[in-house]
């Protein structure tokens, strides 16, 4: 692996603050171990990504969502796979105030389960959730994922 690429997968995160999409929305993503199994990503209420009744727009809940689980599941299983977004849904709960937060977690079991189902070279599908929650923990929008993964 280049130096760039190095870079690249250490700084990851730290990079994703500063892409534009989600400065704007005000969007932060921190890793909160060196393995990359959790990230927390959070949004606070701005004007920028309010919609017309003063809570947080959905396509910004989404967006936060967006792009984690695939690149922290192609980060654990490296370059030998070829992981993508294959579809995505997400359910509304509750309007969203103030600062909202989705903690992402892949387990170790699931890194297993994924690595046996690709093994012998055919794609696999696994699917993820991920709760969107406000400052006093109450469930605003729940993301459903679903990968794609195929050993190169």
């Amino acid at each position: 692996m280049g130096l760039k690429k190095k870079l690249l997968s250490k700084y990851l995160f730290q990079i994703l603050n500063i892409y534009p999409p989600y400065l704007g929305a005000g969007v932060k993503s921190k890793k909160l171990n060196k393995e990359g199994t959790k990230v927390l990503v959070t949004m606070k209420l701005s004007a920028l990504n309010a919609n017309y009744v003063g809570t947080h727009f959905g396509g910004s809940l989404y967006s936060m969502c967006d792009p984690f689980y695939m690149l922290m599941l192609m980060q654990i299983i490296g370059k030998d796979y070829l992981v993508w977004d294959k579809s995505a849904s997400i359910e509304f709960k509750k309007p969203g105030k103030g600062k909202v937060s989705a903690l992402f977690e892949i387990s170790p079991a699931e890194v297993e389960d994924i690595l046996a189902n690709t093994k012998d070279g055919k794609p696999y599908e696994p699917k993820f959730s991920v709760d969107v929650l406000d400052e006093d923990q109450n469930l605003v929008a729940r993301v459903e994922k679903t990968l794609w993964v195929k050993k190169k």
